[in-house]
Order: C-alpha cells, then sequence, then structure tokens
C-alpha cells in the first residue's frame, strides 16, 4: 500500500526537547488526524510525521536498543496511522494518546518476536548439540537414543520436564502442548527456554 513517506534516520544523536503541549498544539494533531483520514492528505501526514517521528525514534531507541528496531517501529507506527486515521475520534482523547497507543502496542508485538526468536534460536542451537554428545559413536538406534537424551532431561524440574518431552519427543506444536496442560502459551516458552539452558549447562560440563 502506498504512503506519502519515506524516512532515513541519521547517525547523529536525536536530541528531543521535552515540553507541555498546549490545546492549540493537540488540536493541531487532531485536525492533521482528520484530514488523512477523510481526505487522504499527504501534506497533513507529512507534518505529522515529522512531530511524532523523533519521539517513536526516541521511544524506540530507549525499548528496543537499536536504532534499526526504532525506525522500524516508526514505519510500522505511521503505517498503521496512515490505514487507521479514520478510527481516531478526538472527542475519546487526544491525537498523542492515540498515536503513542499504537506506537507501545506495536513496540510489545516486536519484543515478543525478538524473544520468540530467541528461544527458536536457543533450541536450534542446543538439541543438535544434545543429541551429538549423547548418541554413542557406533549406535544410533533410536530407542537408546531417546533413553540417553531422557536420562539428561530427568535433571529438568517436572514441569520442564514435561514440555521438553511433549515438544521433543511427542512432536507436538507449542500451541498443542499449552493447550494440552491447560497453561498460556507464554508460560510453555518460559519453561523451555529454561529447559534448554539447563541442558546445556549440563551438556557442557559432561564433555
Amino acid at each position: 500500500m502506498y504512503t506519502p513517506w519515506t524516512y532515513n534516520s541519521a547517525p547523529t544523536e536525536i536530541i528531543i526537547r521535552n515540553s507541555t503541549m498546549n490545546s492549540d498544539e493537540q488540536q493541531q494533531l487532531k485536525s492533521w488526524l482528520y484530514d488523512i483520514a477523510t481526505d487522504r492528505d499527504k501534506n497533513a501526514f507529512t507534518a505529522l510525521f515529522s512531530w511524532f517521528a523523533p519521539k517513536i525514534i526516541r521511544f524506540g531507541i530507549q525499548k528496543l536498543n537499536t536504532e534499526s528496531a526504532a525506525n522500524e517501529l516508526l514505519q510500522e507506527t505511521m503505517t498503521n496511522i496512515w490505514r487507521k486515521a479514520h478510527l481516531f475520534n478526538g472527542d475519546k482523547g487526544e491525537a498523542t494518546t492515540w498515536v503513542y497507543s499504537i506506537m507501545r502496542n506495536l513496540s510489545f508485538d516486536m519484543l515478543r518476536k525478538v524473544r520468540s526468536n530467541r528461544e527458536d534460536t536457543l533450541s536450534e542451537d542446543i538439541w543438535p548439540m544434545a543429541e551429538a554428545q549423547l548418541v554413542q559413536e557406533d549406535s544410533f538406534d533410536d530407542h537408546l537414543m531417546s533413553s540417553n537424551l531422557l536420562k539428561n532431561i530427568d535433571i529438568l524440574p517436572e514441569p520442564q520436564k514435561e514440555v521438553v518431552k511433549g515438544l521433543y519427543f511427542e512432536e507436538m506444536s507449542q500451541e498443542q502442548l499449552a493447550t494440552k496442560l491447560a497453561i498460556p502459551l507464554g508460560t510453555v516458552k518460559s519453561r523451555l527456554r529454561l529447559a534448554l539452558i539447563k541442558l546445556k549447562q549440563q551438556i557442557g560440563e559432561s564433555k
């Protein structure tokens, strides 16, 4: 979808001056949002973008730790504003509240993706290492491999053990396992992360 802007952040530090907004400034922001919603006004969007961009960048760097992630947050936020401007209701709140709500929700989604990717990477890194360490050089019997892996898994607390067994031996998805155990998906991910860290430590000590 077309959006009437591009953004390239400068490598220099962005300085934001904190100031209290007056009613005229809030009304101007509302006016720009209304113009975007009703007329798809590119000039209004550019003005709104210029006003919010440095603030979103600063927030993104603080919360997401990298300038590239902050730029992605800015682009996603402004794209959502362009698409959803018609949903803004100035009678129910200020423009800043509405925009920052979109920004925060997107930042939470980005943080969840980062954490999920870290867990997936940890899983992909540890499990092949566990198999290489535990399978005997001249024996590739599936039962023996499972027995050796289970022996190491026995070091885990029961909640972590049942998550690892469900995912790796029963080949269930995290969503299926969450349903089976009647726990939130986030709890499955947390238990898996802790279990894999402990397994990595155990494998390292046994080398």
